[in-house]
């Protein structure tokens, strides 16, 4: 094990070998990261931001060409994107979560107009 991928905003972490997808450390570390296509690049769904920090290794012409210039802003495919050392992932917000949220906030602001 030479790579350690921390994921945010849970802080949970793990140790894998250079060359593992960020996926696969993703599912070492306990973390969801929805797929459908069972990371062979084809949902786009496994979107991930890396920190700039990160160490990778370099990203493949498949996955550059379905980001379309999405990895300029560090965004990555977790089933692409491979380890090199330590790693830092931002992972979305769960769509339902940040839903209900936007919903219970809309809610407060209502109330506080009352």
């Amino acid at each position: 094990m030479d790579a350690e991928v921390t994921f945010y905003p849970s802080g949970k972490s793990a140790r894998v070998r250079r060359g593992t997808t960020v996926l696969d450390a993703a599912r070492r570390a306990g973390v969801t990261i929805a797929t459908r296509c069972g990371g062979k690049a084809a949902c786009y769904m496994c979107k991930v931001t890396v920190r700039p920090s990160s160490q990778l290794l370099p990203i493949g012409d498949e996955e550059r060409r379905k980001l379309a210039g999405l990895d300029e802003k560090n965004i990555r495919l977790a089933c692409q994107t491979r380890v090199s050392g330590k790693t830092e992932v931002e992972l979305p917000p769960d769509p339902l979560r940040a839903a209900v949220a936007k919903a219970l906030a809309r809610q407060k602001e209502e109330e506080e107009l009352w």
